[in-house]
């Protein structure tokens, strides 16, 4: 008989690779989901700044664990642009994405969001739009410092920000001289 761990890797190892990759994104989707639910949860009895104030602490903690734990499951090193973006299109925030762009150029990357499913349920739901400029400020900046400290995470654009109608977030990262 084969329990816990060990069981759930036989079967996760008998699986299809495409079922295996649906099966990322659909978790990917739930924790989400959870976030979402969490957050218009505390809306709902403390108001959005509140709601707002504390998904903002939620993100950067995950910011730093997740960078921490990518490095070490998937041995990223260097502390270049490069290896950063690695990283981060690995991340639980950008690795499912639908339409997402990724530039890098010598010691500077961009990264760009351009159909937000967070925001497009929102909308679907008759929500207004998240200003989560705030929230993913703070787990842009966690996870890069955690990898380099001498990376500085610039915001393009992102709500609440003026934007235009094909882009929702716009990221830039880059590597300051020592």
């Amino acid at each position: 008989m084969v329990s816990g761990r060990e069981s759930d890797r036989e079967m996760l190892s008998g699986m299809p690779k495409e079922d295996l990759i649906d099966l990322l994104f659909l978790h990917l989707r739930n924790l989400f989901a959870v976030d979402g639910l969490y957050f218009l949860g505390i809306e709902d009895r403390f108001g959005t700044q509140t709601a707002t104030e504390v998904d903002a602490e939620v993100w950067r903690g995950m910011g730093t664990i997740e960078a921490r734990r990518l490095r070490k499951r998937f041995n990223i090193h260097g502390d270049d642009i490069e290896a950063l973006m690695h990283a981060m299109k690995l991340s639980s925030w950008a690795l499912d994405i639908e339409d997402k762009e990724v530039e890098i150029d010598g010691d500077r990357a961009v990264i760009r969001n351009r159909n937000c499913r967070v925001q497009t349920t929102r909308a679907r739901k008759g929500l207004d739009e998240f200003p989560c400029k705030g929230v993913r400020m703070g787990f842009m900046e966690s996870f890069a410092k955690e990898l380099n400290p001498d990376v500085e995470v610039r915001c393009n654009v992102c709500p609440p920000d003026q934007r235009p109608e094909d882009l929702w977030c716009e990221w830039e990262f880059v590597l300051r001289k020592r």
